[in-house]
This record gives structure tokens, sequence and C-alpha cells, in this order.
């Protein structure tokens, strides 16, 4: 046990310590816009961020209704980060909103945007290549609101760019085997022409790129009369979106449900971008087999 003239000599000491530990693990505060740009941020940031994801786990970032809540987050953070490319029509007005002073960062920037039914295909990380881009303009951004970490996101970056290699490698093993003729995939919506186009796979859609709107009775009917032709095997539901109109087409056309793919949204299991690009891999290539 300890007397009063060493706890008096211990104490001080003790504080000294628990205040620069405290002060070691300050975070730099980050705002993503949607749970796939926070797991990318976290990536990059490791232990020297604290990201919170505006749309959480499961959720649609089209049809996202920003709250109050939202504004206050904001307010206190020193960086807000999102897709852009006309993913989130609704964060411009959230920032203006919370009259942020920070760094904003669009995570896309740089990229080259591909189309689809005349319109801009916001799903870029559906494509490595394209999220490479996106750790490259996260881990500059990190910098700027916290140069003394800059080893560190470096670091983290240059791992993390090591893991996407391999993952672009494995998926392309993956589809290897399988004839061109054969990949030919049904889902919710427009979410997948970078992955489409990275990976030499046709996917096709009752809705466009965005779920704000309901498809029309006569793309539903094409969509129908061309799963028949082509005798597609398998439609597929996205975590996301109402798997009602998928299940309708199913039942119409004989096709088989596949499963879930992640498009918009980390959720379940399914945890990280990684996670997200092997599952929808593995789910795929399984059903198409």
């Amino acid at each position: 046990m300890l007397r009063r003239r060493e706890f008096l000599i211990v104490a001080p000491v003790v504080l000294l310590a628990g205040r620069a530990f405290a002060q070691s693990v300050d975070k730099i505060d980050v705002i993503a816009s949607f749970s796939i740009i926070a797991d990318l941020v976290k990536q990059v940031g490791g232990d020297r961020v604290q990201v919170t994801a505006l749309v959480g786990e499961n959720s649609d970032a089209h049809v996202y209704q920003p709250r109050p809540s939202d504004v206050a987050r904001i307010g206190k953070a020193k960086l807000v980060v999102i897709n852009g490319l006309g993913f989130e029509n609704w964060a411009d007005r959230l920032v203006r909103s919370a009259k942020f002073k920070g760094e904003g960062l669009v995570a896309s920037r740089g990229v080259k945007a591909l189309r689809v039914r005349n319109a801009i295909d916001p799903h870029a990380w559906q494509d490595p290549e394209n999220v490479k881009i996106y750790v490259a303009n996260i881990r500059d951004a990190l910098i700027k609101v916290d140069a003394s970490g800059a080893s560190t996101y470096q670091a983290n970056a240059a791992a993390y760019l090591a893991e996407i290699d391999k993952l672009d490698k494995e998926i392309k093993a993956a589809w290897a085997d399988i004839p061109k003729e054969q990949r030919r995939v049904i889902t919710s919506h427009d979410a997948f022409t970078y992955y489409a186009d990275a990976y030499d796979v046709l996917f096709f859609s009752p809705q466009g790129v965005s779920t704000e709107s309901e498809p029309s009775a006569r793309d539903v009917a094409a969509l129908v009369r061309q799963i028949k032709k082509e005798n597609i095997k398998a439609v597929f539901i996205e975590n996301m979106s109402s798997r009602r109109l998928i299940d309708s087409i199913a039942s119409e056309t004989g096709a088989k449900i596949g499963g879930t793919l992640y498009s918009d949204a980390l959720g379940g299991d399914v945890k990280t971008w990684l996670d997200m690009m092997r599952h929808n891999t593995r789910l795929l290539t399984s059903s198409l087999k």
C-alpha cells in the first residue's frame, strides 16, 4: 500500500500521463455522407479519425431526408466527405444550412464518369480503380486538416491501395471461367455500370441511376420481354431497395431470386467496401455458374 508521501509524488505523474493520453487520442471529426464513403475514410484515417455516416447501413442515400441533428454534426466536423456525381442531391443544401467552415471533399473528384440512360451514373465506387482515386483524395484531405498525421495517412492509404489491387485480381479470376454470353444480370436499379465496365458484365434494371422515382410500366414490360428472350436465369434485389418490384419480375418471368447485392450501402455482415465487393462477386458468379 502506498504511504501518503509516496501517493503525493505518484499522483501528479499519473495525472500528467492521463492528460497526455487524452490528448493523444483526440480524433479528427469527419462526416461522411453514407456508409461506403465512411468506410473508405476509416481505412485511410485509422485511429486518428472519428467518422460519422449521415446515411447509415441498409439505407438509401438517394432519398435521404436530412435531420436537424445532421446540421449540428456537420457544424462540429473538421472534414465533410461526399461522393458527388449527383449522388447526394441533398448534401450541398445541408452543408450550407450548417454554415460549415471546415474542409469539404468530393471523393469522386478525378473519376471518369460513365453514363447510363443518358444520365451520369454516380456509383463510381463499384470499380476498384475508381476507389483508388477516392482513397488518394481522402488521404490528401485528411493531411490538409491534420498535417501531423500525414505519415499515418500515407501509410494507411498505401496499405489499402495494395488491398484494392489484390481484390481486383480476385474479382477478375472469379469471372474468368464464366462465358461472356452468360454474364447477364438483373438488379433493382442502375447501380453497377462501373462494375459492368470493369469486369465485362451486362446489368439490366427497371430503374435508372436513382431510386427517387418509380420505373414506368413500359420500362418494366420491356425488361420482362428481354429476360424471357435472353433466358436470363437470375434476378437480384439490393439491400437498400424494396424487393417488391424484383419479386414481381421474377414471378412473371420464372427467373429465380439470386440473392441480395450491396450497391449503395453496407449492412449486416457486409461491414466494409472490400466485404461488399467480395460478397457481390461471389453471389453473382455462383448464381451465373
